[in-house]
């Protein structure tokens, strides 16, 4: 059924806020990183390791408790590959982000990572297509990007370290930013036949295993690896639950009205809602650079519009408006 520019179908507004709330979620999980660090002294894979695995337990006993154990199986039996490839994606590319944002600052591996993760998808999509990028669709990638910088560059956002590396940092946040291009357009091809719960709890199944290693290595080189208070205890149960398994659950359920595109367009409200709750929490004031940057992001997420397949996109059909 085609749909008219001027009308976006319920299912599609549905799934780019599904796509949005996972940013939003995503947002929080950096303060909360912070946090536990600086009470446990827990490095930053081995967070993510833990993230991961709650998740991943969260999920199978959501999974079990509402009787859908069944679609689980039967999702890892009918996209086997897919399904851990989702996972160990996921994994890595959050593995990588963070490892860069230790060699090269916040800032540059945001802008990289998340920058560079739209582009990469939309030219795919294109690829895939054999088309070309509308105006809009560059105006509305430019409005992200640009917005993206705005807000990264905001004073407070984050410095580079004392010490960091920043070739090998750069190089990290661009596989990052890859993985994360890839793993998006493949989530989005298999939310179309798999249910979003089940997806979720086979990625995150996947991922957890991938990870696990480094709970291993940090416990026999003596690292931190569990928390010391019951307090740190539930901000990596919140970690698990809110920022991996509802948020995943969120993103997967949106991409199947959402392309992998559009959908690395939308999490950019990320850093958004990152700066937003450190405003509110930590009372760091959001510059004039940082409140245009999120009028930009969120104006470029305004503007993704339905396919005439009434999928919201960035990368359209050859009829969608002229071409660059």
């Amino acid at each position: 059924m085609s749909t008219s520019a001027g009308t976006v179908p319920r299912s599609a507004r549905l799934g780019l806020l599904q796509v949005c709330a996972a940013g939003v979620l995503w947002g929080t999980g950096g303060l909360v990183v912070s946090v536990v660090r600086e009470r446990d002294g827990l490095g930053a894979l081995t967070v993510s390791a833990w993230r991961m695995a709650l998740a991943a337990v969260s999920l199978v006993a959501f999974a079990a408790l509402t009787g859908r154990s069944r679609g689980v199986v039967q999702a890892m039996r009918s996209r086997p590959v897919a399904a851990v490839a989702v996972g160990c994606g996921t994994a890595v590319y959050q593995g990588l982000y963070f490892v860069s944002v230790l060699l090269v600052g916040v800032s540059v591996a945001t802008v990289v990572a998340l920058g560079l993760a739209p582009v990469l998808a939309a030219a795919w999509e294109h690829l895939a297509a054999r088309t070309g990028p509308t105006y809009r669709e560059v105006g509305v990638l430019a409005a992200a990007l640009v917005g993206l910088v705005l807000i990264s560059v905001d004073p407070g956002y984050g410095a580079a370290p004392a010490g960091g590396r920043p070739v090998l940092g750069l190089v990290l946040a661009v596989a990052s930013g890859a993985t994360y291009a890839a793993t998006t357009v493949l989530g989005h091809r298999l939310a179309q036949s798999v249910d979003p719960i089940a997806l979720t709890t086979c990625a995150t199944a996947a991922g957890s295993l991938l990870l696990a290693p480094f709970l291993v290595v940090a416990v026999m080189t003596g690292a931190p690896v569990l928390p010391t208070g019951a307090a740190s205890a539930a901000l990596l149960v919140y970690l698990g639950v809110a920022t991996m398994a509802l948020s995943y659950g969120l993103l997967y359920a949106g991409l199947r009205t959402t392309s992998g595109s559009a959908a690395t367009v939308a999490t950019l409200v990320e850093p958004l809602s990152a700066a937003v709750l450190a405003a509110l929490v930590l009372g760091e004031r959001l510059g004039a650079s940082g409140l245009l940057g999120g009028a930009l992001i969120l104006t470029a997420v305004v503007a993704l519009r339905p396919g005439q397949d009434g999928h919201l996109a960035l990368a359209g059909s050859p009829s969608d408006g002229a071409r660059c």
